[in-house]
């Protein structure tokens, strides 16, 4: 008999595409889909099941399916629907909680695979330049979806020690973009101008949503020989960008501002429902994050198809033109760049790619 995975997140672009893909390996012999609402796409030939992960009642879903393995995807920084973010932290923490506990007490769980994000090392200014696995982070993040993810993973290390005969894999993604891409940092990518930190210009590591498709799929399976499906493991494309370099490929113009005035913009745009621009967006967006995925390679024995440039350039064509064309753009910032500060001399120039 093939394997159960049962799934939770499904009602998001990326827990159904996930889902999709899963159902179509050959050792898998059933796909349980699990979400609090109904998912507005296909999910294939899987068996969408309809429950809240934050109420007991997925102890029993996860009984009478006998799943093998558990891929948890339903940690996620955006509310779906009409939620709001007491309904995000909620479903992350508690139904993780929840969820862990209905693994702890099923006889046949073998296999959890959790949806996690770089986020749990924060963005402060003393960062090390390259964050590992094991990198503490010189500030715990403080809030937000970063304080989520940090509290997922602590209620997941202590499922392992009670169940160490359950492999865990748990997935710290980079900042997730593509054409169908929703998070709060593809909003702020959105808007016609974006409000930037003055006189910082952060690194930027991205992951391609086709990527992290592939990745949770590996993690799903048994290990091939010479690899470890166990563990913690960042996941990001090759190399970075900087802020300015994003929104030039773009074509959308920044407007630096006094780290206050960031905070009272993000206000604003939140406000209006825009984006999230919560304090731990408005650190990433200051102090950048950089984490290496050594681990990832020669343990996972992953190896991503989209760099972060290229993850950029496909999310950037999926959002068509920005204010200004990005040529334009960049010769507008060169020619700037080129003019005469006061008391003489130029300021430094910045590569426009």
């Amino acid at each position: 008999m093939g394997k159960v995975v049962l799934v939770t997140g499904v009602a998001r672009q990326l827990g159904g595409r996930f889902v999709r893909r899963i159902q179509r390996d050959p050792e898998v012999d059933r796909v349980v889909a699990v979400d609090a609402v109904p998912p507005e796409h296909h999910l294939g030939g899987a068996d969408f099941i309809r429950a809240d992960i934050r109420q007991p009642a997925i102890a029993r879903v996860l009984a009478e399916t006998a799943a093998d393995t558990v891929v948890h995807m339903d940690v996620t920084a955006t509310a779906l629907g009409s939620g709001n973010r007491a309904t995000v932290k909620e479903t992350n923490v508690i139904g993780t909680m929840q969820l862990l506990g209905a693994c702890q007490k099923s006889p046949t769980v073998r296999r959890l695979v959790v949806k996690s994000s770089t986020n749990v090392y924060g963005s402060a200014p003393r960062d090390p330049a390259v964050f590992s696995e094991t990198t503490p982070p010189k500030s715990l993040p403080s809030g937000g979806f970063a304080k989520d993810t940090v509290e997922v993973e602590g209620y997941v290390r202590g499922f392992a020690r009670r169940r160490p005969d359950v492999a865990v894999c748990v997935l710290r993604f980079a900042n997730i973009l593509g054409p169908s891409a929703d998070s709060p940092l593809a909003s702020y990518f959105s808007l016609p101008v974006m409000p930037t930190v003055l006189g910082y210009d952060p690194r930027l590591q991205f992951v391609h949503e086709d990527d992290v498709i592939e990745v949770l799929r590996i993690g799903s399976h048994e290990p091939r020989r010479g690899t470890l499906n166990s563990g913690t493991f960042n996941i990001a494309g090759d190399g970075v960008l900087l802020l300015s370099q994003c929104s030039r490929r773009l074509g959308r113009p920044t407007v630096p501002l006094l780290l206050p005035a960031v905070t009272w913009a993000g206000s604003l745009v939140r406000t209006l429902g825009m984006t999230d621009f919560s304090p731990e967006q408005i650190r990433l967006l200051t102090h950048g994050r950089v984490v290496d995925t050594t681990q990832m390679r020669e343990t996972l024995g992953f190896e991503p198809k989209y760099t972060t440039a290229e993850t950029f350039a496909d999310f950037a064509r999926s959002r068509g033109p920005g204010l200004l064309p990005p040529e334009a753009l960049a010769g507008a910032v060169d020619r700037f760049a080129a003019l005469p500060v006061a008391g003489g001399g130029h300021p430094p120039t910045q590569s426009a790619n």
